[in-house]
């Protein structure tokens, strides 16, 4: 017989789940039609539940597309604290960093999409968010620790920045997936084509690599 505990750790649990399969389902509804075209008729269809259990877990259509949003960057900020910064020396660290971020908008263009969209509202909705410190913080800090090892060790030039680290790093990687098809019916060049991948995966790591080191 299970105990009250044990009920209430599997109500919490599916709670959770039945949260996060909102979160999922609405993120690709948000990115494919932006905020005002997503309907919450949609997202519940997709999600297999009703707009009550959506409003009950997110207030309503603005308090959802928020907590999309930041949804989007707390699951890139946990997949950069996957570079365990302290089992490689600097130069690896940043090459890591480098090649996880690239990666990381290759295989979430809905993440590139939202976030493009958001753009277009001017950071409206985003700025409501009052965890902009957590959502930030980590990138930051991350690339800072970086930077502070990589000039203890004497490889790394002084006065670098990590927002203007940060800032390369991922304006290339995310170009690269939100102008794909602008890009390639202009230049005739598609940038997320399989045979420019690595090329691409390591002009940026080379050009970042550069520009941090000394010599």
């Amino acid at each position: 017989m299970s105990t009250a505990s044990e009920v209430q750790g599997r109500r919490g649990a599916r709670g959770g789940d039945v949260r996060g399969n909102i979160l999922t389902e609405a993120m690709a509804e948000f990115a494919a039609k932006g905020f005002t075209g997503a309907r919450m008729d949609d997202i519940a269809l997709r999600t297999k539940t009703t707009k009550k259990m959506i409003y009950y877990y997110f207030g309503d259509k603005k308090g959802l597309y928020r907590s999309v949003l930041e949804s989007a960057i707390v699951n890139i900020r946990a997949e950069e604290q996957r570079v365990h910064v302290d089992e490689l020396d600097p130069v690896d660290a940043l090459r890591r960093v480098v090649e996880l971020t690239f990666d990381y908008h290759e295989r979430n263009p809905d993440f590139v999409r939202l976030m493009a969209s958001e753009n277009t509202l001017k950071a409206f909705y985003l700025g409501q968010s009052g965890e902009r410190s957590e959502l930030a913080g980590p990138a930051l800090d991350l690339l800072s620790d970086i930077l502070h090892r990589g000039r203890e060790a004497k490889v790394f030039k002084d006065g670098i920045d990590a927002v203007d680290l940060h800032f390369t790093i991922t304006s290339f990687s995310f170009f690269r997936v939100s102008n794909q098809y602008t890009f390639d019916w202009l230049f005739q060049f598609d940038p997320v084509a399989p045979e420019n991948r690595e090329r691409l995966r390591k002009m940026l790591t080379d050009m970042v690599i550069g520009y941090v080191t000394v010599g």
